[in-house]
């Protein structure tokens, strides 16, 4: 049984996802690399090492239950438990996504991603996480998921481009972070939400205005909250994102 904190960071091959690895790795954590390609998830364990962090590779495919089962079985053969789990994986989906264009099995293949696969991996994870002395779940959203943002008078400065398959999964992942909180509320389960801000990667086609590594900055504030910190929120940066 491992005395350091352990955390799986799905998505982790690149991006986002390979500098919160970093972020956490950097704290003294051990961290699994979690992607589903075999020769990316070798070769970002490979540049996580070289910087000096205790990182492992978890083949993951989040849309897979077979392979959430068999990277939980990992885990508890290598730790025994699960600290924290940044469920950063996430798809743009196939244009176009103007909601009277698009074809409907973008919306679902995205869903399957975003949504679905955050509540596989974290339904996986659970029994590891319920042996945790402080356990945390970080689940990446955007505000362009935000109602509130996206229906405002400035909606077009602050709720990106017309996208009914993205948008919308983005919303409906902060609902599916709302209902864990709830469930999990009087436990020491912290669950939040984390928008990284509009970041330059190929999800985007890296026409984003901030670093990966400025991005990953909110999942590692809320992998680390105190034990009296929050839960069922949504933050950036700046703070509070309105649902």
């Amino acid at each position: 049984m491992s005395e350091r904190t352990i955390a799986l960071v799905t998505g982790a091959n690149k991006g986002i996802g390979y500098e919160i690895a970093a972020g956490l790795g950097a704290l003294g954590w051990t961290v699994g690399v979690g992607a589903r390609d075999d020769q990316r998830r070798k070769a970002a364990v490979e540049g996580l090492r070289a910087a000096g962090v205790d990182a492992f590779g978890v083949p993951l495919d989040v849309t897979d239950d077979a392979s959430a089962t068999a990277a939980a079985r990992l885990l508890e053969q290598r730790a025994g438990r699960l600290d924290v789990l940044v469920n950063n994986a996430g798809i743009a989906g196939d244009v176009p996504q103007e909601p009277t264009q698009v074809d409907p099995v973008t919306v679902r293949t995205v869903v399957e991603t975003n949504v679905i696969g955050v509540i596989r991996v974290t339904n996986a994870m659970m029994p590891l996480l319920r042996r945790s002395a402080a356990p945390r779940i970080v689940n990446m959203s955007s505000s362009v998921g935000s109602l509130t943002r996206q229906s405002g008078t400035a909606a077009e400065l602050t709720a990106g481009p017309v996208a009914v398959a993205y948008s919308p999964s983005k919303t409906f992942l902060n609902a599916v972070t709302l209902q864990y909180a709830r469930e999990l509320s009087g436990t020491n389960i912290l669950i939040n939400a984390g928008c990284p801000g509009y970041v330059a990667t190929d999800l985007n086609g890296f026409r984003g205005v901030r670093t990966p590594e400025q991005g990953a900055a909110i999942a590692i504030r809320l992998a680390t909250l105190p034990d009296d910190g929050p839960t069922g929120q949504f933050f950036e940066d700046a703070g509070i994102v309105p649902w």
